[in-house]
């Protein structure tokens, strides 16, 4: 097998087991899911909230699936919609008091987290990792762009 495939390979299970960690811990912790998680941080960096298709665009994923998830957190009193006041047709959500205080506990817990499954790393080689990891995307933003043209 090739160094690059094998490094691609190393990549994406060490991603695959950080995730299946967080998601494991979110669960534990707070009775939540990585999606509701990832809902509430895209919510929490949007002050004035986002529409539906905004959200979508954020989370990389369906309308289809943002309506599921904003129906149940708003069941729960975290988000709430409303029109958007530009485009009556469109939907904004915003984080809710309740929101803004779970997302708050558990972002400090997902950050305590990353720092624990990060820590076997000494300071200097998280910080190599972070910079090699940064050089790659910037090489594959590069890629990607070459090949669209």
């Amino acid at each position: 097998m090739a160094d690059d495939t094998r490094m691609w390979l190393r990549m994406l299970t060490t991603t695959t087991m950080i995730e299946a960690e967080l998601r494991r811990r979110l669960r534990a912790g707070f009775n939540t899911t990585l999606p509701r998680f990832d809902l509430l941080a895209a919510l929490d960096r949007a002050p004035d909230g986002l529409t539906m298709a905004e959200v979508s665009a954020r989370m990389m994923v369906t309308n289809g699936n943002v309506t599921g998830l904003a129906a149940r957190l708003e069941a729960e009193g975290l988000i709430a919609r409303r029109p958007d006041p530009q485009d009556r047709r469109a939907v904004r959500l915003r984080l809710t008091a309740a929101g803004k205080r779970a997302f708050a506990a558990q972002s400090a817990a997902h950050a305590q987290w990353v720092r624990e499954i990060f820590s076997g790393l000494a300071e200097g080689e998280r910080a190599a990792l972070h910079r090699l990891l940064g050089r790659t995307k910037d090489a594959l933003r590069g890629t990607i762009q070459e090949e669209a043209a």
